[in-house]
């Protein structure tokens, strides 16, 4: 790919510059492969450990809001109050209990109804969490209690261990994460500990919580560096020693041929070379044809096509999305507006947008001149909101997302539950579909422990009445348990790849068919 080909272009001309001779090159290479095996491995430490805290951050915000939800209830007999406890925490996405105390007693739970127990307030790291490896009711599975006190009054909100064990897995899927509270542990495996046991030391790195008081702590076991060398580096070892004698003329030809992504990106833009492919959006419910993802493609004179993963990330850092984005909607309406009796009323056009275009009001005037080229009601845009980088909500995007819905245009979130803004997202902005990462359809054909997460983003979807598309649906099994819990809208392999225009306008002819690229 583009990029990856520049970074080793620089780093043959660095060898060849500095010693031009055969043997070098590997010399000089192995440090230089340790260095970004390294660097690799720390930054996905880095990673791994702020999503989990951050997630965890979430489901202790709702832990939170449900307390406060219940605290007033203390005191009251639980006769009275125990249903209200039970529906609370039925509405809560990640809580499994709620409990009341007071004059320091828990008098009240969700799971028992009337209880009677001294209230161990010394427990809880701070006054707020504690970490325990099971309790009375589940005693081989861990809890985490968020707890909250008012005037000789409390509440106890438990999460569920398996919440927080999905977590680890889901974000420590390359890396061993840890949660600790205080001097209490808990691992992916689900073992509660008093001590960090077996704690990796390689590329360590802790993501602290700024309002509540855990760790999430993350790292390698030692000799992961070398491991991983040995395992994706031994082509480059080889290489290195076969073509040692052309190693100066070789690099030093590729250096003629070095440039930096911010210009190779500004002259493909120049060069009309981003261009839009269209996935289908199956409606599940009426065995149609929905409308259409947008997705941007780099047709590179030498490297072929190039997908968004490459390229997208840099335009974002180099400023270039924006303009990017504006050429792509004018090809998707030159695309589209010729043909649009072709399609039918309502069909909806989806297009990825970031914070950057959402730093003042031109999106708008943009959206508004799209929408000119259709009939009336015929063409729903839909802009989906990712992630990559943080929407600030202020001023300026209130009136950027007013002035959009005036016009008719649709707000989702895409590749919702893997940010750590989606929940921020649904509370600042008025969003009209949520669109399910690929990571979590996967989960269908794993175990149930696994499908759990994906039930209870679907719950949360119901609860707030939004509907929902599903990305990357690639099996019959997929298709039919999402179905089963009516997601309407699917998108992925098992109906149709991206392709260009017109492929997709002659696939829109027909039906939509599964298992056709399945």
């Amino acid at each position: 790919m583009p990029f990856s080909t520049l970074r080793s272009r620089g780093h043959a001309r660095r060898l060849s510059t500095s010693l031009g001779v055969a043997l070098l090159p590997l010399l000089l290479g192995l440090p230089l492969m340790y260095w970004q095996a390294t660097s690799l491995l720390q930054a996905r430490a880095e990673r791994s450990a702020a999503a989990a805290q951050a997630q965890l951050d979430a489901m202790l915000d709702d832990a939170a809001r449900l307390a406060s939800a219940v605290i007033e209830l203390s005191g009251q007999p639980c006769q009275a109050i125990e249903q209200v406890l039970r529906t609370q925490v039925a509405i809560s996405p990640f809580s499994r209990s709620a409990s009341l105390v007071h004059d320091g007693v828990i008098y009240c739970t969700s799971l028992m109804g009337a209880y009677d127990n001294q209230e161990d307030a010394d427990a809880y790291l701070q006054g707020q969490l504690r970490l325990m490896a099971g309790n009375r009711v589940t005693p081989d599975r861990a809890v985490l209690v968020y707890r909250q006190a008012k005037e000789g009054h409390g509440a106890l909100i438990g999460i569920d261990g398996q919440h927080l064990i999905n977590l680890l897995r889901l974000n420590g899927q390359e890396v061993a994460l840890q949660i600790a509270v205080g001097d209490s542990w808990l691992n992916a495996s689900g073992t509660v500990t008093s001590a960090n046991l077996g704690a990796p030391t390689a590329h360590a790195f802790e993501s602290a919580s700024s309002r509540y008081p855990f760790q999430v702590f993350a790292g390698y076991p030692p000799g992961a560096t070398l491991q991983y060398m040995q395992a994706h580096y031994q082509p480059q070892w080889l290489l290195l020693l076969l073509l040692g004698a052309l190693a100066g003329a070789a690099t030093y030809r590729f250096s003629l041929r070095c440039a930096s992504p911010g210009t190779e990106l500004k002259r493909a833009l120049d060069a009309g070379e981003f261009v839009p492919y269209y996935q289908p959006v199956v409606d599940g419910q009426q065995g149609c044809w929905h409308g259409v993802e947008t997705l941007m493609r780099w047709r590179h004179p030498t490297e072929g096509l190039v997908s968004p993963d490459q390229f997208i990330p840099l335009a974002e850092r180099f400023g270039l999305i924006v303009p990017m984005t504006r050429q792509l909607m004018q090809q998707i309406r030159e695309d589209f507006a010729s043909r649009v009796e072709q399609l039918p009323a309502g069909f909806h056009l989806s297009i990825n947008i970031t914070a950057a275009h959402c730093q003042d009001l031109q999106l708008v005037g943009q959206c508004r001149e799209f929408l000119s080229a259709f009939p009336a009601g015929h063409i729903v845009l839909i802009l989906e909101l990712t992630e990559r980088q943080m929407i600030t909500p202020s001023e300026v995007t209130r009136q950027l997302f007013s002035e959009l819905r005036q016009l008719g245009v649709r707000i989702a979130i895409d590749d919702f539950g893997t940010g750590h803004s989606s929940l921020a997202y649904l509370r600042e902005f008025h969003i009209d579909f949520l669109k399910i990462d690929r990571s979590f359809i996967a989960m269908v054909d794993s175990h149930a422990l696994s499908r759990h997460l994906l039930d209870n983003i679907l719950d949360l979807s119901i609860r707030l009445q939004l509907p929902l598309v599903a990305e990357g649906v690639e099996t019959s099994g997929q298709r039919r348990y999402l179905s089963q819990r009516g997601v309407r809208y699917l998108q992925g392999y098992l109906f149709a790849l991206p392709m260009p225009a017109d492929e997709l306008f002659s696939a829109l002819q027909t039906p939509p068919t599964a298992d056709r690229h399945a």
